[in-house]
């Protein structure tokens, strides 16, 4: 338990995973049942119709055979038995028809194991499939979306929901459901060859094994419930402490945290012994039935042997067929929690899958005419209005107009509407009324990838991939070169800090980039968005996390990088933005001002007053 309480993801000692932080969904089998057969059908697995038709008859020959050794072996016992003065002859006769039993059963076993080879490229092109999809699914949800949701929990969606899909096509379309084959196969065998008895005591056997199976698993789902709470509640305390070090090294807090944590440990071992005793408690009753149904229907064969009926060979093999038939059994308890929470799981991918995505692409989308002169895109919002549902406030019909080659600087109070207008200028979000195009092309009709090409976002919280700075700066364009990336570095004033690191460019960065210092992570960002070269470069704060010095020189910089392509930008620094083409001060969502630098000092305004609260004491 104390590796596994560390872990993300873990499975209790029965095998049951974790419950989802989020409300678990209600399962539908037969719904989900139709998806995977779906799923499974467009999986494009080499030679997927084939593989079906093999694993099915190989499992329908394995049941089949499971049933047939046991009469084989009975019949070499009554000739054995039969004719013990025949010397020669009847031993080699038992030793064939023993031979014969050993060479059904292991086909019978054997069956089963080509079926998972046979299948398994099947299962898994499923799995990957569904994982795919839903992932790529799952990217283009929006923003309400995406904030709305623990990452965490929706990675764990995809994953289980693969994962539940191969686990399904195993345990029950070739595990259970030819189970209950094998049993009508069992009881119309018994019938059959001896009594209609016999065929009733199998069948009740199992009836009764299967309901007290499924009645005390679903009794102990309280118990595993607790194990899974106390088990993620130990692994939260530990890999808390463990994020937060610094915090709990500042205040002295270790032998705190480690009195937490094993008190959360001891409430584990405390379920775990709980889980346990009640796991003792399943295996023991269904060992109980299993020896019951064995136990009636050795005594019938036996009188019915001891009356004549039956041979000593034929008490085997009823015996034999009703050990055969409880083998795949012994994994039901397991098996129905698995497959429950199987179901669970599927739906809980399949709700991922059916969320409409707010933000799509139009089926007659278009890509964007040629830049005139290389001057950068023009972008017009026009009479634009949005409302966020968190929010009271939002833009109400906004409208500009950003001409070719030229800078528009955003600037207002905190919840004025400058992140909205960024959002919807990248199309992450659709306004609700009025239009946002860039060169002549609604955004809403534009495709997406070239839109992406076009505008590129410098963000005030840069997130970087936990790889190389190399990789972090050519991610705005896979394909350059590693001198254009180095040019890229040189022109966002990393250059220096580059040579200084012993790895260079093939420094790692970190998590979401936390080996870097804020600014540093803010012009590896500026790389980043100059490599890609757009027509339209957005800067949301992009100096903030910079020292004066940087500041300046990253000015330089931007003033240069605006050259040929059209800027927004955000900021909350009036200093930075003095120079730019046009000024808009948004507040409460609509635009109150506009004009240049000196044009809208000199008019006394809004901006005005924000300026001389900042350059107040200098």
């Amino acid at each position: 338990m104390r590796a596994a309480a560390a872990a993300q993801m873990r499975r209790s000692a029965d095998g049951t995973p974790p419950p989802s932080p989020e409300a678990e969904p209600r399962a539908r089998p037969l719904k989900a049942l139709k998806d995977l057969a779906g799923l499974v059908m467009r999986s494009r697995a080499p030679g997927l119709k084939w593989r079906l038709f093999a694993a099915f008859g190989l499992t329908l020959a394995g049941k089949i055979a499971g049933v047939t050794a046991p009469l084989l072996l009975g019949a070499a016992v009554n000739r054995l038995a039969a004719g013990q003065a025949a010397g020669v002859q009847v031993g080699a006769a038992f030793a064939g028809m023993a031979l014969g039993w050993a060479l059904i059963r292991f086909l019978s076993g054997a069956a089963p194991q080509a079926r998972d080879a046979i299948i398994t490229p099947v299962a898994q092109a499923a799995q990957t499939r569904a994982a795919s999809e839903t992932f790529a699914h799952a990217l283009s949800l929006s923003m309400d979306f995406h904030q709305s949701k623990r990452t965490g929990s929706l990675s764990r969606v995809i994953d289980r929901g693969a994962r539940s899909m191969e686990f399904l096509l195993r345990a029950l379309v070739f595990n259970l459901a030819p189970t209950v084959i094998e049993l009508f196969i069992a009881a119309g065998v018994l019938a059959a060859k001896y009594d209609w008895r016999f065929a009733a005591v199998a069948v009740a056997t199992v009836v009764v094994y299967v309901i007290l199976t499924f009645a005390v698993s679903d009794w102990r789902i309280a118990h595993r419930r607790a194990l899974n709470e106390a088990d993620q509640e130990a692994a939260g305390r530990a890999v808390d402490a463990l994020i937060n070090y610094e915090t709990v090294k500042t205040f002295g807090a270790e032998s705190r945290a480690v009195a937490n944590y094993d008190t959360a440990l001891n409430a584990y071992a405390a379920a775990q012994i709980t889980a346990t005793n009640s796991l003792t408690l399943l295996n023991a009753v269904q060992s109980a039935v299993m020896s019951l149904g064995l136990a009636v229907m050795a005594v019938m064969a036996g009188y019915e042997a001891s009356a004549g009926r039956m041979g000593p060979g034929d008490v085997t093999a009823a015996v034999l067929i009703m050990i055969n038939l409880y083998a795949p059994l012994n994994i039901l308890g397991f098996a129905y929690r698995e497959i429950r929470q199987s179901f669970i799981d599927m739906e809980a991918m399949l709700d991922l899958r059916r969320q409409a995505p707010d933000v799509a692409e139009a089926a007659d989308a278009q890509g964007l005419p040629p830049a005139p002169n290389g001057q950068g895109g023009e972008v017009v919002f026009d009479l634009v209005s949005f409302r966020h549902g968190a929010r009271s406030e939002g833009l109400t019909e906004v409208s500009f107009r950003a001409m070719p080659g030229t800078t528009v600087a955003l600037v207002g109070p905190s919840g004025a509407g400058k992140t909205t207008l960024v959002r919807l200028a990248l199309r992450l979000i659709d306004p609700q009324s009025g239009r946002v195009t860039i060169d002549g092309v609604d955004l809403r009709q534009l495709k997406m990838a070239a839109l992406r090409r076009a505008v590129a976002l410098v963000p005030q919280d840069v997130a970087l991939f936990n790889d190389t700075l190399e990789v972090n700066i050519a991610f705005g364009r896979p394909d350059s070169s590693p001198a254009e990336v180095a040019a890229a570095a040189e022109a966002a004033e990393l250059s220096s800090f580059i040579e200084g690191l012993p790895d260079g460019m093939a420094t790692k960065v970190g998590e979401r980039g936390l080996k870097l210092s804020g600014g540093e992570r803010q012009r590896v960002g500026l790389a980043r968005a100059l490599l890609a070269d757009p027509r339209v470069l957005i800067l949301d704060e992009a100096t903030s996390a910079l020292d004066s010095r940087t500041e300046a020189a990253i000015q330089d910089t931007l003033r240069r990088a605006r050259k040929g392509r059209t800027t927004l930008v955000v900021a909350h620094r009036l200093s930075t933005i003095a120079d730019a083409d046009e000024i808009l001060v948004l507040k409460k969502g609509r635009i109150v001002e506009r004009g240049a630098h000196e044009a809208l000092l000199a008019a006394g305004g809004e901006y005005a007053t924000l300026w001389k609260r900042q350059t107040r004491g200098r």
